[in-house]
Parts: C-alpha cells; sequence; structure tokens
C-alpha cells in the first residue's frame, strides 16, 4: 500500500466516522425521550445515568475519531 492509497483511505474513513458520529448525536438530540426509556428499561439505570453513558460515548467516539483517523490523514496531507 502506498502513501496516497493510505491518504485515501484515511480521508474516507474520517468522513464516515464523522458521518456516524453526527448521526449519533442527532439521534440522541431528537429522540432523546424514546430512545432514553427505551435505554432506561433494557439496562436498569436511571435517566441522568443514560446521559452520562451518551455523553460518554459520543465524547470517546469523537476523541477517537480524532487520533486515528483525522490526524494521520492530516499529517500525510501535509507530506505530500
Amino acid at each position: 500500500m502506498d502513501i496516497e492509497t493510505l491518504t485515501v483511505f484515511l480521508c474516507w474513513a474520517t468522513i464516515i466516522n464523522i458521518g456516524i458520529l453526527l448521526f449519533s448525536s442527532f439521534m440522541v438530540v431528537a429522540f432523546k425521550n424514546t430512545v432514553s426509556s427505551i435505554h432506561m428499561k433494557m439496562f436498569f439505570m436511571s435517566r441522568e445515568d443514560v446521559f452520562k453513558a451518551y455523553f460518554n460515548y459520543l465524547a470517546n467516539y469523537k476523541t477517537l475519531t480524532i487520533i486515528f483517523n483525522l490526524v494521520p490523514y492530516l499529517i500525510l496531507e501535509l507530506i505530500m
């Protein structure tokens, strides 16, 4: 695999992961009550714990997307 192929791969991986992050964020905000009531029943959690779990999930996903997709892509773009 050459650097150009890796750069294109990381670009698409970044786009897809940011799309998933935006979709997940939208779903949590738009359907907050419906989704939280389902998760409260499934995992026997309080509403506050469910919202903390949503926040942790979104924060961790964003951090991992930046570290493993966006930063290597930007570095390879600077090199090329």
